[in-house]
């Protein structure tokens, strides 16, 4: 089993503003605060998830967004639509990914390990979106590569 995350220390302004955020009337402000500051006690996704009656994915995922987005990260509406254009554009390996090439089904693996979409979506759904924003996607394709150093001659000649 993997260690356990934690959020890194507040400075006082976050702090302050976490502070703040458990007064929010949005669930979801009031929820991130709560994980966090959950968080810097020192509990583990597993209890923060039990005492909030959450997942513990959902503590995972308020931490990885307070270290990606800072305070950003507690207000909702940060998706995988605003996010998707400028993944695509990052090589996979960036994300400890063993390949360059982006599938489908891995830009999903990906926006769900990166807190991007609150559960793990289908890479139908990916290309759904990418179709909405008007990204075109085409299947990835591996180009053959002769080592006959002849190869591009060759190919010349028999393709015209």
């Amino acid at each position: 089993m993997p260690n356990p995350i934690f959020v890194r220390p507040f400075s006082p302004e976050e702090h302050c503003a976490i502070e703040h955020g458990l007064q929010s009337s949005d669930a979801f402000t009031l929820r991130r605060c709560q994980l966090l500051l959950a968080s810097a006690r020192g509990d583990t996704p597993l209890v923060m998830a039990r005492e909030l009656c959450c997942g513990d994915q959902t503590g995972s995922n308020a931490m990885h967004a307070f270290k990606l987005h800072g305070l950003a990260a507690l207000h909702g509406g940060s998706t995988a639509t605003e996010h998707l254009p400028i993944l695509v554009k990052r090589s996979p390996r960036t994300f400890g990914k063993d390949t360059g090439v982006w599938t489908l089904d891995l830009l999903a693996a990906v926006c769900f390990a990166e807190g991007l979409t609150p559960r793990q979506v289908s890479g139908e759904t990916i290309r759904a979106t990418l179709k909405r924003l008007g990204i075109a996607w085409k299947r990835a394709k591996h180009w053959i590569r002769s080592p006959d150093p002849a190869y591009t001659p060759k190919k010349s000649g028999a393709t015209g």
